[in-house]
């Protein structure tokens, strides 16, 4: 169960700790079997897309050739087309929600993924995006999260956006929580957030109010580590 006390905090922390069930989706946490080249993937696959070399990749990512090799096998068997539509972000995520709605969820994670704004995620944008989420520094995973949550990309977040994001989550996970959330705490919750968020009080929280306020929190710090040795 879910203590609503800890609510505030998955509103930071939830993308990163649902994002392992894509993953495991996605077959990537089995072992590397042999020393196969991503390039003979790269090649050998009909698809629409095709992924930059790995040389590149391992360059622009923190990740090593064989962990790429992994994450586009994972990636190619889930998605053959090269990439991945909002469509099957949604489906993967109601597979773990069965009795909840992750629908707007799985919408504001696509679209923070889908960095193009063209409707699809590639494989590069993929592992970009998770490269942040398990290797960035503190800084750059709650950059990364601030994105997510400033809706409208405007730099700063709004009572509206926030409110939006923590329905989303409700309606998800609200099911799974003790006691049982009235229909008004998500509001409520919105408000704790920008008690904590917003310092200056001028109705809006900025990148710069949203990561001191979550680098003094050692909860989230403590849980933000966990994500480093995922893969």
């Amino acid at each position: 169960m879910l203590s609503l006390d800890g609510l505030e905090m998955i509103a930071v922390l939830v993308v990163m700790g649902l994002f392992i069930k894509v993953l495991e989706q996605f077959g990537m946490f089995e072992p590397v079997g042999g020393e196969d080249s991503i390039e003979d993937d790269f090649e050998l696959s009909t698809v629409c897309h095709r992924p930059e070399s790995m040389d590149k990749l391992e360059e622009q990512t923190k990740f090593t050739k064989k962990e790429l090799q992994v994450l586009y096998r994972g990636f190619k068997n889930e998605c053959p087309s090269g990439v991945v539509n909002e469509e099957t972000f949604k489906t993967i995520y109601s597979q773990f929600f069965p009795q909840g709605d992750s629908s707007m969820y799985a919408h504001f994670l696509f679209e923070a993924f889908d960095t193009n704004k063209n409707g699809s995620v590639s494989f590069e944008d993929f592992v970009f995006g998770l490269s942040i989420i398990l290797r960035g520094t503190i800084n750059d995973r709650l950059n990364w999260a601030f994105n997510l949550y400033d809706l409208n990309k405007d730099g700063c977040i709004t009572k509206e956006e926030m409110l939006d994001i923590m329905k989303s989550i409700y309606d998800m996970m609200g099911k799974y929580t003790y006691p049982t959330m009235q229909d008004d705490a998500p509001r409520e919750h919105v408000e704790s957030f920008f008690q904590k968020m917003d310092r200056n009080k001028d109705g809006v929280v900025t990148i710069e109010e949203f990561i001191e306020s979550c680098q003094k929190d050692e909860n989230i710090m403590q849980s933000m580590q966990l994500f480093d040795n995922v893969i």
